[in-house]
């Protein structure tokens, strides 16, 4: 009698290799392998297909590095993000970008976790995980940020409460989580506020539904993160493994091996001190101080 043994299925599911990659979501990788634009060592990819490493894989017929999702080593990268810059990789009218300063990626590249508005500072976020960036922005897990901002114009205990409460934008009803006032005087005035989408904009629109002009915004923590002290603007810094671990575990991702720099390897001018964040004290990033 000839007993049969059934190898189990090799490799990893081809939608979670392409979102370590980072070329977006599990969820539209499937879309992309549905539309037939995945290829696997030259055969048109479907639904259900697994891959390895050592695999071809094309998009629309362009070859796929996987350096980074091979290595398994996690990265972040921490960008004080001054105003004047676009988080897009170039612009045709030639402006500055997010990316202009960032460390090189050898076989890889880095992943933005959000954006911030060209006339919006402060903490931006950069991985090497295509599915880490993916969970951060995605509005099911909730990650607050937190911004600085200061607003122009009379701030009633009315309109706090309405801002509390929800109102209603063009792209839906938004709302802050927290806000606690933190300085300034007669109409120019400082708030911690925060918010946990990453909608277009979000707390620019927020504010102005209620007749109020920001004139400075600054994001000041995402998540579990706070911006860095001895970060200045247009400088980064590699976080390290424990901060990269908490805001993993914020969207339920494993610890994965963290980069090491060699002794003689350092971030040149982007290990220096931070400028204070203008407008007051940074709340704590729970607290709930709030005024209604």
């Amino acid at each position: 009698m000839t007993t049969e043994t059934t190898l189990p299925p090799q490799g990893e599911k081809l939608q979670k290799i392409l979102a370590g990659a980072g070329l977006g979501s599990r969820r539209e990788m499937e879309r992309w392998i549905t539309e037939g634009r995945i290829s696997v060592n030259g055969v048109k990819a479907t639904l259900g297909d697994r891959a390895t490493v050592s695999d071809t894989i094309a998009v629309d017929g362009r070859l796929i590095k996987l350096d980074a999702y091979a290595s398994g080593v996690r990265r972040i990268i921490a960008y004080n993000k001054p105003e004047g810059e676009i988080c897009t990789r170039s612009d045709k009218e030639g402006r500055p970008t997010v990316f202009d300063k960032l460390p090189n990626l050898k076989g890889e590249r880095w992943i933005s976790i959000g954006r911030l508005d060209l006339n919006t500072s402060g903490l931006l976020l950069f991985t090497n995980d295509g599915e880490l960036a993916s969970r951060l922005m995605h509005p099911s897990y909730t990650i607050e940020r937190e911004y600085a901002v200061r607003v122009m114009g009379t701030v009633t205990q009315q309109k706090v409460k309405n801002l509390f409460d929800g109102v209603e934008l063009e792209d839906g009803k938004a709302r802050f989580t927290d806000i606690v006032e933190s300085g300034g005087t007669g109409i120019n005035r400082w708030f911690h506020v925060c918010i946990l989408e990453g909608r277009n904009r979000e707390v620019r629109r927020l504010w102005e539904s209620q007749e109020l002009t920001v004139s400075r915004l600054k994001r000041v923590r995402f998540g579990s993160l706070i911006i860095p002290d001895g970060l200045r603007q247009g400088q980064f810094q590699e976080l390290q493994k424990s901060d990269i671990d908490a805001l993993a575990t914020l969207v339920e991702l494993p610890s994965a091996p963290s980069y090491h720099k060699k002794p003689t390897e350092r971030l040149k001018k982007n290990e220096v001190k931070a400028k204070k964040v203008k407008g007051g004290r940074r709340p704590s990033p729970h607290a709930k101080q709030r005024s209604r």
